[in-house]
């Protein structure tokens, strides 16, 4: 990196190049959860018995006439949290596995980006894809964050071919706005769901080993509030968790919407702009001047003991997602006034 450029400079100037890059590592990040499944199914027997053998429960999951007709009659009783329930157990007994992959290769050389850039891969004869790098600028190798998409071009091919030794086609880097901006005296904040935080990884990793999470002598408060439905779904869990561990101006929000439902989750469950919500200062925060909802929202407890609070007059914002998340928290962030250059959105899908 050149010292008196900007990285949104520097992105604007890197070369794209066009090479070859061999597979170094291909490893599922979500677990194959069919057993907690069919324990979670086996709890709710006293629903299920009068329309299924509970014995033949991987036949119901199959079966989407007679789970209609279960989460039906669940609904006309009045049991709506079992009714969702079960339709969120049947929608991830369905989903294949690995549906969430850590994909890293080689370049032929080295490939220079900065982070929150991406680039395009081909892999075989299907259809080239984008993907944000997850991997810090400062890594040997390029790491991608895949989600399998079903009934997708590239994805379902990654997941379930691809091993150590495979050839990839790489173009890139491409993207010069989503990117870090100077380091100032304002907090960061990531907000993410899924494999959005792939960006956020790389911009993380960077952060601490380039020092750039602090400014003038003092450090920056650097969050993660990144959502999914299901605790395996959460990209770098254990990436982060680590990062608690050892940065004490680091702070990790994981929310996940449906994990109660397999084990005891006792994290957030609300939406991801939500559970930001719940972590910033009440007392500098003008709450008389927000919706309703939002003002009810701030003043919830938090469930992480985190000893720090975010300052909405002080704070830089980065969010990346599907789109219906990314507007949301975009209705929820815009409310701040935020200068433009303190506030970063990407969104997909």
């Amino acid at each position: 990196m050149t010292p008196d450029r900007s990285l949104a400079e520097e992105a604007e100037v890197m070369e794209i190049i066009d090479q070859h890059a061999s597979i170094v590592e291909t490893t599922a990040m979500d677990h194959n959860r069919e057993d907690e499944i069919r324990k979670a199914l086996d709890a709710d027997r006293d629903w299920l018995v009068d329309y299924v053998d509970i014995n033949e429960l991987g036949s119901v999951t199959d079966n989407d006439e007679a789970w209609d007709e279960i989460v039906a009659e669940l609904s006309q009783q009045g049991e709506e949290h079992l009714s969702g329930r079960l339709s969120s157990l049947k929608e991830r007994a369905e989903r294949p596995f690995p549906s969430l992959l850590k994909l890293e290769f080689d370049p032929e050389e080295r490939l220079e980006f900065v982070p929150g850039q991406y680039v395009r891969i081909s892999y075989e004869d299907e259809e080239p894809r984008v993907y944000s790098i997850a991997s810090s600028p400062n890594s040997e190798n390029i790491e991608l964050c895949i989600r399998r998409v079903p009934g997708g071009h590239l994805t379902p091919t990654l997941c379930d071919e691809t091993v150590v030794g495979d050839d990839l086609f790489v173009r890139g880097p491409f993207g010069d706005e989503f990117t870090l901006t100077p380091p100032s005296d304002r907090d960061v904040i990531f907000i993410a769901t899924g494999t959005g935080v792939a960006p956020f990884k790389s911009m993380i990793d960077y952060t601490f080993e380039e020092n750039i999470d602090e400014f003038n002598g003092a450090k920056r408060d650097v969050w993660l509030f990144l959502g999914s439905s299901w605790e395996d779904h959460l990209p770098y869990r254990e990436e982060f968790a680590a990062y608690t561990e050892k940065k004490e101006n680091f702070h990790y929000v994981p929310t996940c919407s449906r994990e109660e439902y397999l084990s005891d989750w006792d994290g957030e469950t609300a939406y991801v702009q939500q559970s930001f919500l719940k972590y910033l200062d009440e007392q500098e925060t003008a709450t008389d001047e927000l919706s309703a909802e939002i003002a009810e929202w701030i003043s919830e407890t938090p469930v992480y003991d985190i000893n720090a609070r975010i300052d909405p007059s002080s704070m830089e914002v980065y969010v990346c997602g599907i789109g219906a998340m990314a507007d949301s928290v975009s209705d929820v962030v815009e409310q701040f006034n935020l200068p433009d250059n303190h506030y970063k959105k990407e969104s997909y899908g």
